[in-house]
Order: C-alpha cells, then structure tokens, then sequence
C-alpha cells in the first residue's frame, strides 16, 4: 500500500518530579536536605530516512508518545531522562501543525530531524531551596508535563523528473524503457494509480524519474486520481508531458490534451508554470501519428518548448531524450546548489516565555495568562504550604502582584493561575471601583 499522508498524535515524557528528602545516618541527627532532581522527559523527534518509502507505518497507529522522566530521589540520587521517541519519514516529508497548518518543516535530506514535542523539565529536588533562614525545605518541584499535539504528515516524492499526461498515453512504458523501473503497463485507463520511480542514466549524469498518475481534467479538484498524486510534481526539477499521437481509443486531440494539463498543472500551483517542461510525443510508431506530431511540434515552437517525438514500443528517439533531459536537469541541480534556500524548522524558541497578562473575568475574579507564571504554578505541590508560600514569592519577584493590583484587585479576590485559584491579599491598597469589563486585558508585565 502507497501512502502519502497521515495525521498523528505526539506526546513527549513528562519530567520527572523532584524529591523530599533528609539525610538521615547513624550519629547524624541533623543530616540535611538531600532530594534528587527528577529527569527530563524524552523528546518526540521527526528523522528523514532514506530507506523509507512512504507513510505507510503512520497508517495503522496514529499515535506516539515519548518516555517520562524519573523521580529523583533521597541520597542525592537525580532521576534518569526519559528516552526520545525517534519516529522515521521518507524524504520530502513536509510536517504541519495539524491545528494551525503552520509549516514546522520540509525535511529534504538524509538524518536531518525535527523536535515536534518537546519533553518537560525535571522538577528540582529539596536540595535545591535552602536558603540561611530555611534550613530543611519540606518541599520540591514537580515534574513540567510535557508538549502534545497533533501534526499532519505529507510526502512529496524527491525525484528530479516528473512523467505527466493523460491517462494511457504510455507513461509507464516509458519510464520502463528508460530506467529499471517495472511498473504494471496495461492498454486501458488509470493502469498507474501509485507514483513509480525510476533512475535513468545517460553518459555521465543519472536522474531519477516519477511515473504520475494520469490526469484528467479537474484533477485540481479532486477529479480522477489527480488530487491524491499532484503534490508529487512541486518538487521536481523538470516536467516531462508525454502526449499520445495515436489519439488513444477516444481518438482526443494532442494539443487539446496539452492545454488541459497544463491548465491543471497551474491551477494546482502557480509556480508550476514556470517550471522547465519538456513535450514527449509518444507512439510516434503508429499509423497516422505523423500529422498529430507535426501539430505537437508546432505548438512546442509556438511556446518554446523542446519537442521529442518517441515509441516507447521501438525505442525510437529515446537515446537523443535521454541525453537531453539529462544534461538538462545536471544543469537545474547547479542551480539549485548555488541557491541558498532557507529552511523552516521548528525550534523550541526562547527558553522562558517571561510575559504575562491579567485578565478579568468577574466582579471579584482575575486570570493571569502566561507560558512562565503558568509553569511555576503546575510545577509547584498545592497542597504543600511551604511550597505554596515559595510560589507567592516567586509571583511576588516575578511581578504578578502589582499587575494584580495595578488591574484593580483586591485582598479577598480570587485569582486563578493554571487551573489553581489563589485569594488575593496585596500588600498596597486598590481602587475597589474599578469598573468590570469582561475578558479585556488589564495589565501585561515582564520579568519572571
């Protein structure tokens, strides 16, 4: 079975929680803190690997998840990271959010990776929070859940030459005659329903050939197999469009067939207008083909587009193409090697997101929103109140409480945080007036 697309769920390791605990040893009696740091939970990770050829393995399972970190624990002991989660995808796999469509990543070359989640930081261990006048912390961090999402996965073949045309206009015999190739050839319609690759070599240059599914009109739109297989062309370097002199069983004009895919050609992507064509009149062996040719031939000048006239049956003019199309995408490859392209890829982004903003959603109520203030909360025990009492002073340092009261909070307002709500006591007075206006941003601060 060819596959081209697939959408997974991907969800990195949690990290490990730190751990409370006190050393504790014969004579002794006051040992101190010794709680171990929890581990990083492991990465979800995107790989290109040459020896994979579609999307197949993302058919039947849809999703992945990393290891977790483990807990740390007492004698210092600092828990083991969770162990990435390296999936592999064939070359030309373009990576999207599946919720967004933001493009993550083109990954075009041989072990080149991408981190699609990211694993959450260990919690630190109680040895990490005494101070000169907290001497035995009762408390240690949390293990920071780790980044999920779902993403979409879209293979685009990376060959240099793409055979395009209507249906059994002998497409596949003659990406057989020219390369070792051996795809199923069959007199009658949509006999190729998979793209085939081949490699074909001519004096010193090789080149690797797509054999399309045919196209027919409206193929941009979903008509025939063309919407499944028109992605597969974005890539290539050089359009090969075999056109049929025998006019097939329908008896169809050539050059009407012509028009008809390049106007679909350019409606499925603009950019493929501009792209280097060369027209291939197959079937030149047959009765009859030599008018259709001379009418083939003079649309190829009329536009200025090489011409080849072709049996894929006899090998008729097939050396001479070969030759040319060659030496033609040995050139395009130059061109594209001098180019510097710059590619999209995913990165973790800053290290801390350190804005927040305070909103307010009731008479009473506020909402503060931020990737840094957010974590601290998920990171801290709630039911620990000498953990809880550190986190204030975090928020405190961080700024929080003056953006609260700067927003028109007041002691006894409830304020919630990550899923977890706080009674607000300022230390300085508010306005207790202040009008309520629903969900609109009060306040942003910096500085966690």
């Amino acid at each position: 079975m060819f596959v081209d697309e697939a959408k997974i769920f991907v969800k990195a390791g949690d990290g490990g929680g730190g751990c409370t605990s006190f050393r504790r040893e014969a004579h002794v009696p006051k040992g101190g803190p010794d709680g171990g740091d929890g581990g990083r939970g492991g990465d979800v990770v995107l790989e290109a690997d040459a020896t994979v050829s579609n999307l197949l393995d993302y058919h039947y399972r849809r999703h992945f998840k990393a290891t977790r970190g483990i807990h740390g624990k007492g004698s210092v002991c600092h828990g083991a990271s969770g162990e990435d989660r390296v999936l592999k995808v064939p070359f030309g796999t373009v990576v999207r959010d599946a919720e967004s469509g933001e493009v993550l990543a083109d990954l075009t070359h041989h072990g080149q990776r991408l981190v699609v989640a990211r694993g959450g930081r260990g919690g630190r261990g109680n040895i990490h929070f005494v101070t000169p006048t907290r001497r035995a912390p009762a408390f240690s961090e949390l293990g920071e859940p780790a980044e999920e999402r779902w993403i979409t996965l879209e293979m685009k073949l990376m060959a240099d030459v793409a055979l395009v045309g209507m249906p059994n206009v002998g497409k596949s015999s003659l990406i057989a005659r020219m390369s070792a190739a051996r795809p199923k050839i069959g007199d009658y319609p949509f006999t190729t329903i998979v793209p085939n690759l081949g490699v074909a070599k001519a004096g010193e240059h090789s080149f690797v050939l797509a054999d399309v599914p045919g196209l027919i009109e409206g193929a941009h739109e979903g008509v025939g197999l063309g919407h499944a297989f028109l992605r597969h062309i974005e890539r290539t370097a050089l359009i090969l469009h075999v056109v049929d002199l025998s006019g097939g069983w329908e008896g169809r004009d050539p050059v009407d067939d012509i028009t008809v895919i390049d106007r679909e050609l350019v409606l499925h992507a603009e950019e493929l207008a501009v792209r280097p064509r060369v027209l291939v009149g197959n079937k030149c062996d047959v009765d009859g083909a030599s008018e259709a040719s001379v009418a083939v031939a003079s649309y190829a000048a009329q536009h200025k587009v090489p011409y080849f006239e072709v049996s894929a049956v006899t090998g008729q003019g097939l050396d001479v193409l070969l030759f040319t199309v060659g030496e033609q995408v040995h050139r395009l490859r130059q061109e594209v090697a001098r180019a510097k392209a710059v590619e999209r890829v995913y990165t973790a982004g800053p290290a801390r997101d350190r804005t927040f903003r305070v909103v307010r959603t009731g008479a009473h109520n506020f909402r503060v929103k931020g990737e840094g203030v957010e974590r601290m909360v998920i990171m801290t025990e709630i039911d620990n109140e000498e953990a809880v009492a550190y986190l204030q002073k975090r928020l405190v340092k961080a700024g929080v409480e003056k953006a609260l009261e700067e927003a028109g909070a007041v002691d006894g307002d409830e304020i919630a945080i990550a899923g977890a709500t706080f009674e607000f006591s300022g230390a300085l007075a508010a306005d207790p007036e202040v009008p309520f206006v629903e969900d609109e941003p009060e306040d942003v601060g910096e500085g966690l």
